[in-house]
Parts: structure tokens; C-alpha cells; sequence
């Protein structure tokens, strides 16, 4: 599991402005001011020192060599996020672009008698959980797309072996130079979900048990499992429904993990009416019903149809666009297009038939303890979200 943010992890003592930081490989940065400080570490804007400038393109995190997190974040770029690595998949993929931060370097740095460890990032823009604190919800063609661009990321890094485990608004970024790119950032929490194709098994440790943000973890945190591929896309899918409703339905709850995990149990288990009527009054969360459903419906150790997965979040197929925010009457300058017109009714069928026969053919043996049902109660309930789904999308488009 990710390790815990616990009491022994503090932050570490301010490095000085302009202190000389020599990386793995020799090269030398320059610390420039402070920006930010998470809950383990602190982030500066830094610069190469045979390209100084006025304007910074990196930034650089440092915590105490003891302290977990960068480690991970340092282990997870070397082994699954290279630059070559990346920009193969973008190019196998036909992407525009993948969000996820470059890796520049890291090192040892000493001082006053500590040892720091820095990692050496691509600088970003601001962070989504800010926007979301001024404007409390996204536009619906938005939110979606934020879905399609958060699963390119996921497939990316799931095909790697890792999961990411702490996907939120405040560990999405826009892009410092292009604020219509989003990007997934923050890897201090990931985890190697299939070490060497060896994925893990599932067992259930309950001194493991609500890890992760409270808000958004997934089902297997709260009950001590190791997380999975499907542990993000249902974490993903709790980030949709905020970003889109403006709350959750557990958000009361959060100093007791065993009422969160109750409520997160019964949304799924009620699918697709619990989303359906979460949504305010006017909008439709039918795509968002039907993306936890997939999600749901997952085996532990089952690889996820990505493909279907961002089909239900953009059934007309359209090429992705700028992002687009309002933040109290005033927008962040980023765009989507909004003259989206979508069958949903015809979408909605189509998908779920598809993951329907998926079911028939194939009842994926894995560890589902808790969660186990047999396959034709699996189709029962997508045969419901087929009805339910094209009541919705007629209400809407009517």
C-alpha cells in the first residue's frame, strides 16, 4: 500500500533561495522562490544555471531523504515515466499530448546537518482544486473531458504497473504555458500494482483500512487492499460526480471512514439511480452513472476497456478542446466546445449492450469478496441502467 501520511513525515526546514542543487547527472540548478508546500515537502521554481532567466520552466521538490513520498515519486518516474517513454505512447496512441509532469533530475542535497532529496519537474499552472474553491462546480462538457484526459493518463501508467491512488483536483494542473492541457500530477502516493506482470492478490488487511483522501478512495482502500486498476477509475469516478454536483453524498461523514465506506457501498450498489438523482436540478449525470457502472463491475485483477470507458464520457467521438472554467461570473481563459449535440439515448444503449455481452462471454474469475455477484445479476442491473439511461438522456434532449 501507499504509504500513510502519518506523524513522522514533516516538513523539512526552508532550503535558502539560491542555493546550487547538482543532480544525478551532473547537472546544476538554481533554487529560486518558494511556491508551494504539501504535506510532505516544499516546492520551489527553479533554474538551470547555463540557462539562467527571469521567467522559471522548472520547479523543484525537496523532503527529507527519510520521508517516503519522493522516493516513490522518484521510483515511479525512473521506472514507468521517461520522456522517451512517453512520447512513444503519445505517438502509438495518436494523442495530442499526455498529462503527465516531465521528469527532469533529482539528488542529494545537505543542509544544516539534514539530508534532502529533490526531484527536478516541469513548473504547471494552477491547481483544479483552486478553481473548484471559487467556483464550486465545473461545466458539465468540461467534466467530461477532464474524464477522457484523466484515462489516457491512467491507461498510460496502468500499462506500466503502477496505479496512481490519490487522484483530486488539488493534484491536477494546468499547463504553465498551455492552460488548455490538464495534467495528473503528485506520484508520491502511487503504487506497483503488478510488479514484473505478477499482479497482486487480493486479501483484505483491515489495519490498512481508509487510506487514501477520504473523500475519493476507493472501496479496496477502506477495506485494506492493495490497490488495483479498478481503484483509480472508481476514485476517478467520485472526482467526476464533485466536479459536476458540487458535493458528495458522504461529505458529512469524513471523521468517520466507516460511514464514508457505507455510503461509497451504497452508491455503487444502487446504480445507476443513486448518481442519477444526485445530479441538481437541470443537469444529467447519466454518463457518470454509466462510467462507475463499468467501474463497478470490474474483477479485482481485470483490465479496464479504457476505450469504452472514454466513449461513455464522449460518445460523439469529437475531438477533445481547450478546457473551459468559470469562476463566479469571470472565466479562466480556456475553452470546450459547447455545440455538442449527442444522442445519448442511442449511446447509452450501445455501450452498455457491449459491456452486457462482455458479461455473458466472459465472467472474469478474481477476488471480489465482498462485492461478488454472479453474471446475470450483473446484466439485471445493466438491463436497469439501459432503461434508466434513456429516460434521462430523453428528458434532457426533450
Amino acid at each position: 500500500m501507499p504509504p500513510r501520511r502519518n506523524e513522522k513525515y514533516k516538513l523539512p526546514v526552508p532550503l535558502p533561495e539560491g542555493k546550487v542543487l547538482d543532480d544525478m547527472e551532473g547537472k546544476q540548478w538554481v533554487l529560486g522562490k518558494m511556491i508551494g508546500s504539501g504535506g510532505f515537502g516544499l516546492i520551489y521554481l527553479a533554474f538551470p544555471t547555463n540557462k539562467p532567466g527571469k521567467d522559471a520552466r522548472h520547479v523543484i521538490k525537496v523532503e527529507y531523504q527519510e520521508n517516503g513520498p519522493l522516493f516513490s515519486e522518484l521510483k515511479f518516474y525512473q521506472r514507468a515515466a521517461k520522456k522517451d517513454c512517453i512520447k512513444k505512447w503519445i505517438e502509438l496512441k495518436q494523442l495530442d499530448y499526455l498529462g503527465i509532469p516531465l521528469f527532469y533530475g533529482s539528488g542529494l542535497t545537505e543542509f544544516k546537518g539534514r539530508s534532502y532529496r529533490f526531484l527536478v519537474m516541469e513548473r504547471l499552472g494552477i491547481d483544479l482544486q483552486k478553481i473548484s474553491d471559487q467556483s464550486g462546480t465545473f461545466k458539465k462538457s468540461t467534466v467530461l473531458q477532464l474524464g477522457t484526459r484523466m484515462l489516457d493518463v491512467l491507461e498510460y501508467i496502468h500499462e506500466h504497473e503502477y496505479v496512481h491512488g490519490d487522484i483530486k483536483a488539488a493534484n491536477l494542473l494546468l499547463g504553465y504555458n498551455n492552460p488548455d492541457r490538464v495534467y495528473l500530477a503528485d506520484y508520491g502516493l502511487s503504487y506497483r500494482y503488478c510488479p514484473n506482470g505478477n499482479h497482486k492478490q487480493y486479501q483484505e488487511n483491515p489495519r490498512k483500512g481508509h487510506n487514501g483522501t477520504m473523500e475519493f478512495t476507493s472501496l479496496d482502500a477502506h477495506r485494506g487492499v492493495a490497490l488495483s486498476r479498478r481503484s483509480d477509475l472508481e476514485i476517478l469516478g467520485y472526482c467526476l460526480l464533485r466536479w459536476l454536483c458540487g458535493k458528495l453524498p458522504w461529505e458529512r461523514h469524513l471523521k468517520d471512514p466507516v460511514a464514508v465506506q457505507t455510503a461509497k457501498t451504497n452508491l455503487l450498489d444502487e446504480l445507476p439511480v443513486s448518481v442519477l438523482k444526485w445530479a441538481p436540478s437541470g443537469s444529467s449525470c447519466c454518463e457518470i452513472a454509466q462510467y462507475l457502472a463499468c467501474a463497478r463491475n470490474l474483477a479485482y485483477n481485470e483490465k479496464p476497456n479504457y476505450q469504452m470507458l472514454k466513449t461513455i464520457l464522449n460518445p460523439s467521438g469529437m475531438p477533445l478542446g481547450p478546457l473551459e472554467f468559470s469562476t463566479k461570473g469571470k472565466s479562466v481563459d480556456v475553452h470546450t466546445p459547447n455545440n455538442q449535440k449527442v444522442d445519448l439515448q442511442k449511446a447509452a444503449t450501445k455501450q452498455v449492450n457491449r459491456m452486457q455481452n462482455r458479461l455473458i462471454e466472459k465472467e472474469v474469475p478474481g477476488e471480489r469478496s465482498v462485492e461478488s455477484c454472479a453474471t446475470r445479476r450483473k446484466v439485471q442491473k445493466e438491463e436497469k441502467l439501459i432503461g434508466l439511461l434513456n429516460n434521462e438522456a430523453a428528458q434532457v434532449e426533450g
